[in-house]
């Protein structure tokens, strides 16, 4: 079982790889109980959006990490993948600015990839 950096860097890396947008981790462990990482990107076409949200599924049931909830769909321009410890959230350009997220979570430490170095 993948503890929740290793599940932040694997859901980090799926992003990458389709060249998701402004990728942001932001760790939320002391200051909620929701979740102990945030993963926000963005798209620029809600098939990138979609991409994006099937390659993340994808490498996360690979390594055994259970979907546990989804909300949006192939025509959403914000999906949300709830995976317990890790939330992502992959937003249209607009969206991403329209409910700024990185502010609502400011008092959350920002996370750089390389620090999930050691995950996995």
């Amino acid at each position: 079982m993948l503890d929740a950096k290793e599940m932040a860097k694997v859901a980090y890396d799926a992003l990458d790889e389709k060249l998701g947008k402004d990728i942001r981790i932001i760790k939320i462990d002391e200051i909620s109980v929701i979740a102990d990482y945030l993963i926000i990107a963005n798209g620029n076409s809600n098939t990138q959006i979609l991409a994006l949200s099937d390659n993340v599924e994808m490498k996360m049931q690979q390594n055994g990490i259970s979907l546990k909830q989804k909300e949006g769909n192939r025509n959403s321009t914000w999906i949300l993948m709830d995976y317990g410890d890790v939330i992502v959230h992959i937003f249209s350009p607009e969206d991403r600015l329209f409910y700024d997220l990185e502010r609502i979570w400011r008092d959350g430490v920002s996370v750089e990839p390389d620090s999930l170095e050691g995950a996995r």
